[in-house]
């Protein structure tokens, strides 16, 4: 896998609590490290997409490239509770140029072999052309399920477009889904009427894509996710960032002027990991050349630490 490479220890750093109490500890002193790709029997696996390709293509504000290890560094001196013990950091797939193609291909082999050993994964993106990659995946590694796709995003990503960018990741997954005669499942909660253009609703009414509204979130979400979750054998949840208000998360490629809350989002995607069918989550369009003060990353990375401490 000429394009992963192994995480820099340096990364993984933080406070020592560790003279307090045999359980005063944090992240960096409990994830597991590797140093080649040799994916376990179970826990979960991190990995990381560092990409600006996707984005660039789709003319948005390049620098998600350098998210993976930003988020890395927010996330190592989080407290360690039930949950993260399981987190063992895979490495990161790293885009050449504009070689992306190759390395969806080189991240969706690496999930798939991750998920197919018994491991779960959850990838630090990169734009929302992670998701591609990251859906292939899990599509390939459970070619019998039924996967439902959730995404928590302001836009649908459904472009249509001559290559791969961020926003084409779900048609692609539609199409995929089609050669293979089955049933493409996507949910898309969040999502800006203003945002979207009528072409791009119209396809999502093709695809039969389930939609609640930015404005609708509160009110219908979680009766939503019940019915979606209910006609899944598991779930991939994408969490693009540009969700959340531009107030709470300031560095994506395209802050959102409304954006749903993060303490709205938090109790959906509670219900998610403790549903026992999420299969792979991702975090994508973090982009550190826009943070400020590093609250994007800490936000992005709570996030994560949610997601694996509630992980069933």
């Amino acid at each position: 896998m000429t394009m992963w490479r192994p995480t820099s220890p340096e990364l993984w750093q933080g406070r020592d609590d560790s003279a307090e109490a045999s359980n005063a500890l944090r992240i960096f002193q409990t994830i597991a490290q590797t140093d080649r790709f040799a994916p376990k029997n179970s826990g979960i696996a991190l990995l990381g997409f560092a990409c600006d390709a996707g984005v660039r293509r789709n003319h948005g504000r390049p620098g998600a490239a350098q998210a993976p290890d930003e988020l890395r560094k927010a996330l190592a001196n989080m407290a360690s509770h039930s949950g993260h013990a399981r987190l063992t950091d895979m490495g990161t797939i790293s885009v050449e140029g504009d070689q992306l193609e190759s390395a969806q291909r080189a991240l969706s082999d690496a999930v798939q072999a991750c998920q197919q050993s018994g491991m779960r994964t959850l990838v630090f993106g990169g734009g929302h052309e992670t998701a591609w990659a990251h859906g292939r995946g899990v599509l390939d590694a459970f070619a019998n399920d039924r996967i439902a796709i959730i995404n928590l995003d302001a836009h649908l990503d459904l472009r249509k477009a001559e290559h791969a960018t961020s926003g084409t990741p779900f048609r692609q997954l539609a199409q995929y889904c089609e050669t293979q005669q089955r049933e493409f499942h996507y949910a898309c909660f969040g999502v800006s009427r203003a945002a979207n253009t009528q072409a791009l609703w119209d396809e999502a009414a093709r695809l039969k894509v389930t939609l609640v509204e930015d404005l609708d979130f509160r009110r219908e979400a979680f009766s939503v996710l019940e019915q979606v979750l209910a006609g899944a054998d598991r779930v991939y949840l994408t969490i693009d960032l540009d969700v959340l208000p531009a107030g709470e998360m300031p560095a994506v490629s395209a802050p959102a002027a409304l954006g749903v809350p993060a303490q709205d989002l938090l109790p959906v995607i509670r219900q998610i990991c403790q549903s026992g069918k999420l299969q792979a989550a991702d975090l994508v369009e973090f982009n550190p050349l826009y943070d400020r003060d590093g609250q994007g990353a800490r936000l992005a990375a709570r996030l994560a630490w949610q997601i694996a401490h509630w992980w069933a």
